[in-house]
Parts: C-alpha cells; structure tokens; sequence
C-alpha cells in the first residue's frame, strides 16, 4: 500500500526528517509494524528491533509517571497502606460496627490522612534544628499557657523536647481516679471535665494543664478526667517531668503552687468523714 504521507527526495531536509521520526516513531510506539509493511528481511528484522525497543522505552516511561505521581503524596499513600491493615485487623477480630467508627474517626483526628515517621526523622536531625522544629510545632501550646509566658526558654525547650503528643475522642477516659499517676498532660486543644467525688465538673481548655498533683506527691490521681471534645494533648511522663525540674528547681514551685490550690479544691468538694 501506498504510504499514507509520502515524502519525495526533492522536499526540504526538515520534511524529510520529520517524515523519517514519524515513520520510527510508528514502528516504535505503535503495537504492530507501523504505517508501511518492511519489504524484505533487513526491514522485517530492524521493524521487529524498533518494536522492542519501543515497547522497553513506553513501559519505562509508563513505570517512571506511576512512580512520580506516587511520590506526589507519598505520606497519603502511606497512610492508605497503613487504614487497609488497620481495616483487617478490625475484619479479623469481627470487631462490632460503633468500634470500628470510632477506630476510624480516632485515626482520621489523629493522622488527619497523612502518616510520618517523625521519630526517624527528628532523630536524624542535629539537636538544633530538631529544636527550632518542636518549638514551632508547639508555638500555639506555649503562645496559650501561661506556665510558659514568661518561664526561661531553656525550660521550655527541655519541656517541649520530651512531650509525646496523643489524641483522646469525647468521653474518653484521659485518668481515672485512683490510678498510679505517670504522665500530666497539656492541652493544644480541646475541653476537658475534671471529675470528683462530689459529681462537681471543673472545665479545662486550650493552655492548660492537668495530672501535675500525683507526679508531685508520688501518688494515686486524686480526679478523673474526661474528653468532652476532640482533644489535642501532649503528655509528659514522670521521668521526664522530675527530669527536667530537677535542672529549674523554680519551676517545680510553680507546678507545687498550682497542685496545691488544686488539691485544695478538690478537699473543700469532699465530704467531711465522722
């Protein structure tokens, strides 16, 4: 058959290179020999060539676009990876339906549909920059506590340095009365009920902190606490916490101070014994 854009010897040296790619790229990247047949076996065997090589370079160029569009939002897709475990473990176990909504709605508040290892990767930075990175991730919990506004900002560098940040749902038990305290909490954000004997609730909100009482006494809780929203907290455990006041020893009065105006609270809320 004739050749569907033929190219006499006498047209320009740009047509006729356009028509010699157009005529590789046929035998290239089309599934089959292309716009014109090969007329003998050294066209028949570089058709066959062309085609392979076509084919290899459309499958690199097919497995490269995946790739790059994957490593578009990678920690999404990590997070993907991460809910379809999460889905059969629930699957495995036949856990019941409100169980599985809640699982689902915690891992959405907490990772919020992208997953890090952000322990590696601070890990990886110098003491420095991993610094300047926790202190602007906790700009807004120390722009609201008072504890912090006008505290040396070395304490609040070797404070914020060992917080673990932990999500609670509404109703969620955050302490129980009568437990072995180990952690106190600040809240990012959120509402909190503080629970006592007396059925008396004491609200908490963003800036605040709670569970202080029984690191300080080396106790058990004294309250509950409960979510009343979504909450944001971060966790200090009580290593840490006599850790770092064991270097700001001003700063334990602080925490004593408002441990005892609560404590006080809580005894006035208590009925007298016999």
């Amino acid at each position: 058959p004739a050749p569907l854009f033929p190219c006499p010897q006498n047209d320009s040296w740009g047509k006729q290179y356009s028509h010699a790619l157009f005529k590789a790229m046929s035998h290239m990247l089309c599934i089959g020999y292309g716009q014109q047949a090969p007329e003998g076996m050294t066209d028949v065997w570089l058709t066959m060539l062309s085609m392979i090589v076509g084919a290899t370079c459309y499958a690199m160029f097919i497995g490269h676009a995946t790739a790059l569009i994957q490593s578009l939002d990678s920690s999404r897709r990590q997070y993907q990876e991460k809910y379809k475990q999460v889905e059969q473990y629930m699957s495995f176990h036949k856990l019941p339906g409100d169980t599985r909504q809640r699982i689902h709605e915690y891992y959405e508040h907490r990772y919020q549909g992208k997953m890090f290892d952000e322990e590696n990767i601070l890990g990886e930075l110098s003491e420095p920059l991993k610094e300047e990175i926790i202190n602007f991730n906790c700009r807004n919990l120390v722009a609201n506590m008072p504890l912090f506004a006008n505290a040396d900002p070395n304490f609040v560098t070797a404070m914020l340095t060992k917080l673990r940040f932990e999500v609670f749902q509404p109703g969620d038990f955050i302490i129980r009365e009568g437990t072995v305290g180990k952690k106190m909490y600040f809240i990012q954000h959120g509402v909190v009920s503080i629970l006592t004997k007396g059925n008396k609730e004491t609200k908490l909100s963003d800036g605040s902190y709670f569970g202080e009482i029984c690191l300080l006494t080396r106790g058990r809780r004294t309250a509950s606490v409960r979510a009343d929203t979504y909450c944001r907290l971060y966790s200090l455990s009580v290593d840490n916490f006599n850790e770092v006041l064991e270097e700001y020893p001003m700063m334990r009065r602080a925490f004593e101070t408002v441990a005892m105006d609560r404590l006080d609270r809580i005894g006035e809320e208590q009925p007298l014994g016999p």
